[in-house]
């Protein structure tokens, strides 16, 4: 892969294309405000508990609740404490957003608290260290190994962290311990509400996903971002500031030149079109995602099974696509075109599974129902890209 990571204002928000060659792979549109939250960490106040959901609801801020799932809480650390020890409403303690507010659903939190490097993650909130399943096993015992000699804290090994030197992993490992000390040692002094720690912006904080062995350029064409991601770079990532580029080319715009503006475009549209005249019709519902494959413009003549099967393959190579571009999550479903061979139905299971692995968010393929839809499921974490370009 030839990846490009380029990142531009766009009608009021700041829009990151991560591109593979001249196609876009990732696009999110985020605020020009500072006003993200996720990862950040605050010191919150149980305002209730549900045990009958299992769940406490804790404010962050003046009237900004969130959901804690009371099964979360095996490592609380809490700046006051009630007599009880179980978990009860008035405790302050410090907890994590682990994944933004979605319509009509709360903000969640942890008390899981994590920092993340280029290549590794630190946790409290895990017993034992762990690598990204994507690595090789070798890979795997070299980077457990490293992390043996580090005990105080669980680590977890990023996919980057594959082809990265024990250098630049110590590196990232004492960066996050030493922040991780600083981050405890402030927290007993600071008030309720307070936040301990602050996320980077999010089109800043991806950089940080970029696989050194694929991301050969980040591009910008605005002089303040490139100022804001050199100092990123040089602070974070210091072996990435030699693939940051200032685009100056006049006469012949950035946006323009990987037509930025016409892919967002054509991402939000309900109905993407295939190579065969088929075409998938995206339709976002309060509780799932809906995606219905059609035989469209195909001509397959009388080999209706072979036809069908062609236009399924080639869908779900496409939806596994749709799904990180639009960075659609929580539960899909997908009503491919029946097909009457079961080899045919496990070879379209077969090839989906596999280009839904190449995502770097957790995306599983389920099963099929007796009535031939596929469930699949994503991890949530950001808001999808419909939500985000809403003002757009």
């Amino acid at each position: 892969m030839d990846e490009k990571y380029l990142i531009t204002r766009m009608k009021g928000k700041i829009c990151s294309f991560l591109l593979d060659g001249q196609r876009a792979v990732e696009i999110h549109c985020d605020s020009q405000q500072s006003d993200h939250v996720l990862g950040n960490i605050y010191i919150g106040k149980i305002r209730n508990i549900a045990k009958n959901i299992g769940a406490a609801f804790v404010e962050i801020a003046p009237d900004m609740i969130c959901h804690l799932a009371l099964d979360d809480m095996k490592r609380p650390v809490y700046t006051k404490k009630g007599s009880s020890k179980l978990p009860q409403a008035g405790d302050e303690l410090l907890v994590q957003i682990a994944r933004e507010g979605i319509k009509t659903k709360l903000p969640s939190v942890t008390t899981n608290l994590s920092l993340h490097g280029k290549y590794v993650l630190l946790t409290t909130g895990r017993g034992k260290n762990s690598v990204s399943s994507k690595l090789p096993r070798e890979e795997k015992e070299r980077l457990l190994s490293l992390a043996a000699e580090q005990t105080k804290y669980s680590w977890l090994f990023r996919t980057n962290a594959g082809a990265a030197s024990e250098k630049l992993l110590l590196r990232d490992m004492t960066q996050l311990r030493e922040n991780y000390e600083a981050l405890m040692a402030h927290a007993q002094y600071r008030s309720c509400f307070s936040c301990l720690y602050r996320e980077p912006a999010a089109y800043l904080r991806r950089l940080s996903d970029l696989y050194d062995a694929e991301a050969g350029q980040i591009l910008t064409d605005d002089e303040e971002l490139y100022r804001e991601i050199a100092a990123y770079l040089g602070q974070h990532q210091p072996e990435d500031l030699a693939k940051l580029s200032l685009y100056q080319d006049q006469l012949l715009p950035m946006k323009k030149l990987y037509s930025l503006e016409t892919q967002l475009t054509q991402t939000l549209q309900e109905r993407v079109w295939l190579k065969s005249g088929g075409y998938l019709v995206i339709q976002p519902t309060e509780a799932l995602t809906v995606i219905d494959v059609n035989t469209g413009k195909y001509e397959g003549g009388k080999k209706r099974e072979a036809a069908f099967l062609r236009i399924n393959l080639e869908a779900a190579a496409e939806i596994a696509h749709q799904l990180r571009l639009r960075n659609i999550s929580g539960i899909i479903i997908v009503d491919f075109i029946n097909m009457e061979e079961e080899e045919s139905r496990k070879l379209l299971l077969s090839e989906l599974s596999a280009a839904l692995r190449r995502d770097p968010v957790r995306t599983a393929l389920v099963d099929m129902t007796k009535l031939f839809l596929v469930e699949i499921t994503r991890q949530k974490r950001e808001k999808p890209l419909s939500e985000c370009v809403k003002s757009i």
